[in-house]
Order: C-alpha cells, then structure tokens, then sequence
C-alpha cells in the first residue's frame, strides 16, 4: 500500500493537472471535505460539479503542493495555486473577469486503510477576494470607507445597547 506521502502527493498531482477522476479515486466513498468559509464537499458525489466549475472558471488553473508533512495517516500539505478567473461559470457567485490568483494554503489530511477520509482545506479567503476584485485593495480609500461605515454601524448599535439598558 503507497504511504501517506505518495497518497497526498498523488492527490495534489491531480489536482495540478485538473484530474477529477484522479482526484476522486484517492477518496473514500461518502467522505467529505471541508474548505473552511467556502464549502463542505462530499466525495465523490460533489467532486466532479465543484471542482469542474472551479476548473471551468480558471481554465489555466495551477497548483503546486510546495511542502508536504506526512506522519501515519495524517497529512500536511501547503499549497500555492494560481490562475485566471476568465473562463465560463461562477465561482462563490462571482463572474469571470479575468482577474489572477496567487494564493497559498494548507490542507490537512486523514487518511484510513489507504484512502482519503477528510479534508480540511485553509486560505486566506479575504486575500482571495482581494485578488479576484470583489473586495477592495487593502488600504485602498474603499478599503478605507468600508472600514469607516462597519466601524460607524458598530458605534451606532454600541449606543442603541445603550440606550436600551
């Protein structure tokens, strides 16, 4: 039976080279994934629509396993993954608008009898959001002005408690 190193490096091959079939053939039936503040998959019956639209949305989708920790049947894996958001669907209800990512993350992988179990799957969201042109640059005068009206919103409800008590 492969380790859990080649497993998890096995993986984020397929990944890399946009292999669903791959991909799914390294899980366990009626496991799941989480990635956190996105999504939770079951594999492999959402694998192929979420990973295909993601695919679908970054045609030129990149992804490179840059350190991979392996200790019995868990596994760390940081991750870079770049692409252009030009292609066709949506992605987290956005649009393609020909954005590019760069972004890094961590996966955490439970493994059991040689398959893949559970996926916890960590990036920095916000940072995403950023690059892809939904949210503001950081420090930008919109960054700025939207950091002024939640802080507004916030003193205001703090005095409405207040006022209340």
């Amino acid at each position: 039976m492969p380790s859990t190193r080649e497993i998890a490096e096995h993986y984020f091959d397929c990944v890399a080279r946009q292999d669903i079939d791959g991909m799914i053939e390294c899980w366990r039936p009626g496991s799941r994934a989480t990635f956190v503040g996105m999504e939770e998959l079951r594999a492999p019956e959402d694998y192929r629509s979420w990973f295909g639209n993601l695919f679908g949305c970054f045609p030129d989708f990149r992804l490179e396993a840059e350190e991979i920790i392996a200790e019995q049947d868990r596994a760390a894996v940081h991750w870079r993954a770049t692409g252009t958001f030009d292609g066709q669907g949506s992605f987290e209800g956005f649009r393609p608008n020909g954005a590019t990512i760069d972004v890094e993350g961590v996966d955490l992988l439970t493994l059991e009898e040689g398959k893949i179990v559970h996926i916890t799957a960590l990036l920095n969201g916000l940072d995403m959001a950023r690059q892809l042109g939904a949210v503001p640059p950081k420090g930008s005068f919109a960054d700025k002005a939207m950091a002024g009206a939640f802080n507004a919103k916030t003193a205001a409800a703090k005095k409405l408690r207040e006022l209340r008590s």
